[in-house]
């Protein structure tokens, strides 16, 4: 490959043909008109091959290859000297365009010099529950957020000449069931069918992607893995053809990883327009000779447009594999959204900033090597050194401060495997447990095969020839009395029985299962129970190969109880000014939570460091919610997401003042596992592989707000280390029936600090929408009792309602009323605009 993109750099830069040079020298052209152009000249097997993939371009007539990478979160696919920026929930917990922007630039600088020019980023599902593996990967709930971010950091990935293909259109809200079970019975069995309104797809989960395409001015649209109303989203007319008829999109749609798509035939009639990541079903370039010549000319056009609009003709790819890409600039960069990202949610009584602090503990697995940076699956990136949280607080802190650390928990990693001592099976002779081997999907019928594994640690669990699950059952001893960790590791479902109680479970593909990447732990499933020593129990694993891409690897793994990690922490906080506990989750591509819990013991080590010092600082490193059961005895909670490499230097920089904590919240913090949408199993993760959005429009702080539920912290929430007021809201009506919001700010403290006034707007009762809906925010950096006005604006889309009867947007008449504040919950301002009402199109 390294040959061809080389090959390809060189013909692109000194070998155009005559007619390509001029159509590349047609400056003055838009990208459609040049596309066409060179579209006239080429051979219909040219076509094939460019609407087939288009990796290897078409020399003869200088047209560059397609060269793809993943990277949402950096240059992804194991490539070294790159920067691990922070992952996209951070960029969108800065509420800050401009920053989405420069972010951008620096990942299309880093793919450009890597030689790639087609990249897939950024995510910009919505997240529809909080357990979605992908939320570090999203930019939140808010469709409106979300595609303020998204177009931003889409102008900045395409001013490098990088193609940016957005992702995954559409309704891809969870990893169970995406795309059925590859290696199960039958193989390659159906993805998950979404059920959801057309109401619901064009206010929720379209709105971020119709930004990306007419404001960001994405060049391409990546198609999802699920069945939507019963048709995969690749092969499904209603899905694809909204970009390119109602929205005015002129790049080309290029499917997921080939499970998206089932047919190929179908998937080009309805909208498909390049198979680089391949499918099921007959080879592309099959498929196309059957095909009308309009569509693939359409196909192709669409593939050509997308390269002239970022520059690729122009501005031919010179990067290689072998370069660095990685610099002191890009590090910079990566601590800023870090830092800006970073949300102060709790703050009690000024503990911070750290100001002449003498003595710090830093408690945590996630504090040290072990931290959680960055998500697992196909978004992981490489990166540099990192820089750990106790790095960070101990260059910062300096000689004066006395910084020690205490690990008070062996981590979310997998645990050592559970002895063949401690395991008596239910059946057969020997240490270990009875396994039992089946031929279905589900541990129904006759079992295949019987026998006694002394551990459960398997690279290959169904060993069995023809298996798809298994149950080992027999009992467990423990040698000491207390509180047992136990971890599965796996790919597939796997599920732990102690004593007759479900203490851990997990779906996963197995994405994840290569070498550790730094700052991304293998997803492992952490459960607790407690036991006596010497007293047998009834232990049990069920396990299915599921969804699993990676075989049937299957580790069991165990903690003794072990007092000594938590006195240690204990002692360590005692003996501070101030506490400082690193709490994380592990998630990525191929899996979803199984709750909100903080895994496995960091609730009890949070508890107990509170106890000791109530000067506790607390610092999450999750990819979004999690429960609180010590939030009343903690003096502050920092929500630091997934940080990237320079996480430590971010995380410093805010403990000590360096840097304002300005980043606001992008999702709702639920209060219990009971809170907010999609909390029964027909709706998550469905029943029957069917999963149905029962909740309608009503997703994240919009349900919370329609059902009177209180959350933990709403969305838009996040405090600074100075305060703020709102007044002199104004409303200007200007043409076009846009309208102007202006809101005046004062920093009303003692520190220099960042505000984000956040504007929602009210419906008529009549249009039967959510209370609140934001659509507009803005970002201002004031000195102490300095003031500055923020200037939002509302376009009629701003109060579009979705007709099903007229297929488009409708302002319903009457009065809207437009609130300012700090938060979804937290609104002072008010006033509101009378609208006559009308259809304002799709």
């Amino acid at each position: 490959m390294s040959n061809v993109r080389a090959a390809t750099a060189v013909i692109g830069a000194a070998c155009l043909s005559l007619v390509a040079i001029g159509v590349a020298a047609a400056g003055g052209t838009s990208p459609l008109a040049r596309a066409n152009a060179l579209l006239a000249q080429m051979t219909f097997d040219e076509k094939v091959s460019m609407a087939s993939s288009g990796d290897a371009g078409v020399p003869r007539l200088g047209i560059p290859g397609l060269v793809f990478d993943d990277g949402p979160n950096g240059v992804g696919h194991g490539a070294p000297d790159v920067t691990a920026f922070p992952n996209a929930q951070v960029v969108a917990a800065s509420w800050d365009r401009l920053l989405a922007e420069r972010f951008g630039e620096a990942l299309g600088a880093e793919t450009a010099g890597k030689g790639f020019n087609y990249l897939a980023a950024p995510t910009i599902n919505i997240l529809r529950t909080p357990k979605w593996g992908r939320a570090a990967e999203t930019f939140g709930e808010d469709p409106y957020l979300s595609g303020q971010i998204a177009a931003a950091e889409i102008r900045g990935i395409q001013s490098e000449h990088v193609i940016s293909q957005v992702k995954h259109f559409a309704a891809n809200n969870q990893e169970i069931a995406r795309f059925g079970n590859p290696l199960g019975k039958p193989t390659f069995s159906q993805a998950v069918n979404v059920v959801v309104s057309e109401r619901a797809l064009r206010e929720i989960y379209f709105p971020a992607f119709k930004a990306a395409v007419q404001e960001g001015e994405a060049a391409s649209i990546m198609c999802s893995y699920p069945r939507i109303n019963g048709t995969y989203a690749c092969q499904n007319p209603s899905i694809l053809g909204p970009p390119k008829t109602d929205w005015g999109f002129l790049g080309f749609v290029g499917p997921d990883a080939f499970l998206a798509v089932r047919n190929t035939v179908n998937a080009i009639n309805a909208g498909t327009d390049n198979f680089q990541l391949g499918g099921l079903g007959i080879p592309p370039d099959q498929a196309l000779q059957q095909v009308s010549s309009d569509r693939l000319d359409d196909m192709v056009r669409r593939i050509l447009t997308g390269m002239f609009s970022v520059g690729i003709f122009d501005n031919p790819n010179t990067g290689s594999p072998g370069a660095v890409v990685t610099s002191a600039d890009h590090r910079a960069l990566s601590t800023e959204v870090a830092a800006n990202g970073t949300v102060l949610l709790k703050n009690d009584g000024g503990v911070l900033p750290l100001d002449g602090v003498t003595s710090i503990a830093v408690i945590g697995h996630d504090a040290g090597p072990g931290t959680q940076t960055m998500e697992g699956g196909s978004a992981a990136v490489v990166g540099g050194p990192l820089v750990t949280p106790l790095d960070g607080i101990t260059a910062r802190a300096g000689a004066g401060v006395t910084v020690t650390f205490a690990e008070g928990t062996l981590g979310v990693v997998p645990l050592p495997v559970v002895p063949s001592s401690a395991l008596t099976p239910s059946s057969g002779t020997g240490p270990g447990l009875f396994g039992q081997y089946y031929a279905s999907m589900d541990l129904t019928g006759s079992p295949l095969a019987a026998f006694v594994s002394s551990t459960i640690d398997f690279g290959t669990a169904l060993s069995v020839g023809g298996a798809h699950s298994a149950r080992w059952t027999g009992t467990l001893t423990p040698p000491v009395t207390g509180t047992y960790r136990f971890s599965l590791t796996h790919a597939g479902i796997a599920q732990l029985f102690v004593d007759g109680v479900l203490v851990a479970n997990g779906n996963n593909e197995g994405l994840d299962l290569s070498p550790d990447l730094p700052g991304a732990p293998l997803q492992t499933f952490h459960g607790l129970a407690t036991l006596t020593a010497g007293t047998p129990v009834p232990i049990a694993i069920e396990y299915s190969i599921g969804s699993s891409t990676a075989g049937s690897p299957l580790h069991l793994g165990w903690q003794p109880p072990d007092p000594t990690l938590v006195a240690n922490a204990v002692a360590a906080a005692s003996a501070a000014d101030v506490a400082v506990v690193f709490a994380n989750d592990v998630t990525g591509e191929g899996m979803d939570r199984s709750n909100l819990v903080l895994p496995p013991d960091q609730d009890e080590l949070i508890a107990a460091v509170a106890a000791a010092n109530p000067r506790t600082i607390v610092v999450l490193h999750t990819a979004g919610p999690v429960l609180m059961p010590w939030l009343s005895q903690v003096a502050a909670v920092l929500e630091a997401w997934y940080p990237g490499q320079q996480s430590g230097d971010a995380i410093a920089a805010v403990l000590f003042g360096d840097v304002d904590p300005s980043g606001r919240l992008p999702m709702t913090f639920p209060a219990s596992e009971a809170q907010g949408p999609a909390t029964q199993p027909a709706d998550y993760p469905g029943v029957n592989n069917v999963v149905t959005y029962t909740e309608e429009i009503f997703v994240g702080y919009r349900y919370f707000d329609q059902f009177a539920q209180a959350p933990l912290f709403p969305f838009g929430h996040g405090l600074s280390y100075t305060s703020f007021s709102l007044d002199h809201l104004r409303v200007t009506r200007r043409r076009g029936g846009t309208y102007r919001v202006a809101v005046r700010v004062t920093n009303t403290g003692t520190r220099t600090g960042t505000a984000v006034p956040e504007l929602y707007v009210g419906f008529p009762s009549a249009a039967g929408e959510p209370p609140n809906q934001l659509k507009g925010f803005g970002k201002v950096t004031l000195r102490p009792r300095r003031r500055a006005r923020v200037k939002m604006v509302l376009d009629p889309s701003s109060f579009g309602t979705w007709s099903t009867a007229d297929h488009a947007f409708d302002v319903v008449p009457g009065a809207y009323r437009l609130r300012v504040g700090t938060s979804s919950r937290d609104l002072p301002l008010e006033t509101s605009v009378a609208l006559a009402g009308g259809l304002i199109g799709p």
